[in-house]
């Protein structure tokens, strides 16, 4: 049986089960996406690599998943910036969303079904606003906006215990009208303003407030309850708060979500990464230096729920590990003959056992990575003992594959490019002025070197190109 820890529970709770489930063997997963006003972060590919695993678990477990993604196509931020690059908010947006899609093919976070843009839900949350106001859940300030009223809805706070912001929130959106009858009010539709995007409503023109595309889009997919919502950590308050008052306050139905799920912060030098602190890494930049499938190992060796804290050295660390998997796995796909006759069936089916456990206790990553590193470990033995034979060898393939599936960073395939002779005799003209000491000379060729398209990195074994 699989568990998941749900954030408004706090506890862990078996999935599937009569009691837990809307519809057997089916979950409808909804995941907070990003607002595109610019190119995400490492801090934002923690949370869709975690949530991509999860994904991948839960339907090898034979669990029939629907995965839904927003896109937040229109925001303050995207305004802003738009404005400040004097381009079109749509332009700007349509931009940075390609951008999104094509960093998550990069880091192979291929589990998503749909990924829906919030202008695409108009009609939606505006039936939803008139919903609102209907029920008295939400009113109307005059040339500014309509305001959900947080004391209509007597369950606020359930899913974090509170009501007011704290410093860990993502509050990227305040609504700060001096009108709203109470400060924790939110907007659900703002007013027009000049040179802003807006869309017609019964109410004049304007443009959706941030909670309200959610919960839009999942109802319009999902319906009004569903199985699991998940996101950083930073959305529980408001923003996941905002979604259970619209959603619990339109339809009267409870839940809104069976599962909350929320991943830990990646920080760095233990300060959450954030775009407004500029402490950020971009995804992009990071696969300058590093391979995309070093990120997802370096993502999975920690629980979801815990923070990472990003260092080189970390990394560095993580890179070593993922030779010793490279190195096993390459021992085992060239064995040739052994005097083994007997089968290692137990260690194979340990280790299988061992990392099905792990994930099924609320997808416990780093266990399952320690089951992996354990098959090394005793693999390496038994071949340094001449003790496995090729259906050993053809048996462990068929379970890292199997593991791999999942976790997609053990059999990856690199977009390799091919490197010129003229490249291979500069970078081997660069070694000499090394070793003769003569440094001046060696960075003018690692210069020339980067000025046609590559980039060099000194490794303990070695200088490689790679192509920038």
């Amino acid at each position: 049986m699989t568990s998941l820890y749900n954030t408004c529970s706090r506890k862990k709770e078996i999935i599937g089960s009569p009691s837990h489930s809307l519809r057997a063997n089916k979950i409808n997963l909804f995941v907070c996406g990003p607002t595109v006003y610019d190119f995400s972060h490492i801090g934002h590919a923690r949370t869709y690599i975690a949530f991509d695993v999860i994904a991948r678990y839960l339907k090898a477990k034979k669990f029939d998943v629907f995965y839904l993604q927003n896109i937040t196509d229109i925001d303050d931020k995207i305004i802003k910036r738009a404005a400040e690059t004097q381009i079109s908010p749509k332009s700007l947006a349509k931009r940075f969303e390609q951008e999104y899609i094509k960093d998550m093919e990069e880091l192979k976070v291929l589990s998503v079904s749909k990924y829906a843009r919030a202008t695409d839900y108009i009609p939606e949350i505006v039936s939803q606003v008139h919903r609102l106001l209907e029920k008295e859940h939400a009113y109307v300030i005059p040339d500014d906006g309509i305001y959900y009223d947080i004391s209509s809805f007597k369950e606020y706070g359930k899913l974090s215990g509170r009501t007011t912001q704290q410093a860990e929130d993502s509050v990227s959106r305040i609504d700060d009208s001096v009108r709203k009858r109470h400060r924790g009010d939110f907007a659900l539709w703002k007013f027009s303003k000049r040179g802003e995007p807006k869309w017609k409503s019964p109410w004049g023109w304007g443009r959706p407030g941030w909670h309200i595309e959610d919960t839009a889009i999942a109802e319009k997919h999902f319906g009004a309850q569903y199985d699991i919502h998940g996101g950083a950590r930073d959305l529980i308050f408001p923003h996941h708060e905002a979604e259970i008052a619209q959603m619990e306050g339109i339809s009267g139905k409870k839940p809104l979500v069976r599962y909350w799920m929320h991943t830990g912060f990646l920080t760095i030098q233990g300060e959450k990464m954030s775009k407004s602190l500029g402490n950020f890494i971009t995804i992009r930049d990071f696969l300058l230096k590093h391979s995309s499938r070093l990120l997802r190992f370096f993502v999975l060796k920690t629980h979801y729920r815990s923070p990472i804290d990003y260092s080189e050295e970390n990394l560095a660390q993580a890179e070593q590990e993922l030779e010793r998997i490279d190195e096993f796995v390459e021992k085992i796909k060239t064995l040739k003959s052994a005097p083994a006759t007997s089968k290692n069936t137990k260690l194979i089916q340990e280790t299988k056992k061992a990392f099905f456990n792990a994930m099924d206790d609320d997808v416990n990553t780093p266990k399952a990575v320690a089951a992996l590193f354990e098959l090394v470990r005793k693999g390496n033995v038994l071949l340094s003992k001449l003790a496995l034979n090729k259906d050993d060898a053809r048996d462990i393939l068929a379970l890292l594959k199997e593991i791999d599936e999942i976790f997609s960073f053990i059999f990856w395939q690199e977009k390799t490019a091919k490197i010129p002779q003229e490249l291979t005799a500069l970078l081997k003209k660069r070694e000499q002025y090394r070793t003769d000491k003569e440094w001046e000379k060696a960075d003018e060729v690692r210069e020339l070197i980067s000025e046609k398209g590559w980039q060099v990195e000194d490794t303990d074994k070695g200088p490689k190109l790679k192509k920038i």
